[in-house]
């Protein structure tokens, strides 16, 4: 009898959920194994087709007041390095790794990131809003889980890749070798740095404010929400924002307001809450535009083929 090939994962799937109707007990103890074996094929599967369902939210609203008079016309993600978009890139390396559903927060200058088969969420209030208040402008996109990244970084295949496997509720990437990028860096000082404090893998601060002595590494502004992530984090968003009892009339952690808050501010507020966030380690491996200086440096890393 010819053996049958199976091309596909769902195929594995069907086999496991056959096989494991035979039950543990009435089989070797090497059939157990083998079962074993297809439970983790199946539950890998199963998380990496979660994520390749995800949307990606780019968060690209704000007016780039550092980088003009480059910006003077145009978004900051829509300079260009080597003949291509800063957004582009970006989209580029997650359709590499399998995910092609994409929303983009919009602010500044809005009309100009104007792509095709995206999902486009207007953030007007851009100059008083902070990066938190423009990711949930997209709440409506984060309902299965999401992805997220700032719109003025770039990052390696590596990186992405190493996001997608993570199993956690909350993931996020940050960059232990961060002191490296501010060497010779003059316009972007080292206390900017959204510095993480981690212990076994988890993080247990996030902040711009600590003493860049004790940061761990780098938050850079990439990360991912599970389903589950996801609720936990709208739910405790609009009750900190919305509910009479608890929300916040004044400082939000780090933050004046809430309105002016980073999203690190509201990852404090899980991991206040008793949520763990977990740290995906890279190093090296990205860059972000900030500065001019910053702009010429990502320029040299694309031609090195670094990123």
């Amino acid at each position: 009898m010819p053996k049958q090939k199976y091309s596909d994962l769902e195929d594995i799937k069907i086999i496991y959920e056959s096989v494991k109707k035979i039950g543990y007990k009435k089989t070797s103890e090497k059939f157990n194994e083998h079962i074993s074996l297809l439970e983790r094929i199946v539950r890998r599967y199963e998380e990496n087709k979660e994520v390749k369902e995800m949307k990606v939210i780019i968060i690209a609203a704000g007016p780039s007041t550092r980088l003009r008079p480059l910006t003077e016309y145009k978004p900051k993600c829509l300079l260009e390095i080597e003949g291509k978009s800063i957004l582009e890139r970006t989209m580029d390396v997650f359709r590499q790794n399998g995910i092609d559903d994409f929303a983009i927060v919009r602010g500044y200058q809005k009309d100009k990131i104007d792509l095709p088969n995206i999902s486009y969420y207007d953030n007007e209030d851009y100059y008083n809003n902070n990066i938190l208040e423009s990711l949930f402008y997209a709440e409506e996109a984060m309902k299965n889980g999401f992805i997220f990244t700032y719109s003025d970084i770039l990052y390696s295949n590596n990186v992405v890749k190493k996001l997608m496997d993570s199993p956690y509720d909350f993931s996020f990437i940050v960059d232990t070798e961060w002191r490296k990028r501010y060497e010779g860096r003059t316009k972007h000082p080292t206390d900017e740095a959204e510095l993480a404090i981690v212990e076994g893998g988890k993080i247990i601060h996030l902040s711009k404010f600590y003493n860049p002595d004790r940061g761990y590494g780098e938050f850079i502004g990439l990360g991912k929400f599970s389903k589950r992530g996801a609720e936990i984090l709208m739910r405790n968003y609009n009750r900190a924002k919305y509910n009479k009892t608890c929300k916040f009339e004044g400082r939000f952690h780090d933050a004046i307001t809430m309105q002016k808050a980073y999203l690190t501010d509201m990852l404090e507020e899980l991991i206040f809450r008793g949520y763990s966030m977990y740290s995906v380690d890279i190093k090296g491996e990205w860059v972000e535009m900030d500065t001019d200086e910053d702009y010429e440096y990502a320029q040299q890393l694309i031609r090195d083929g670094k990123i």
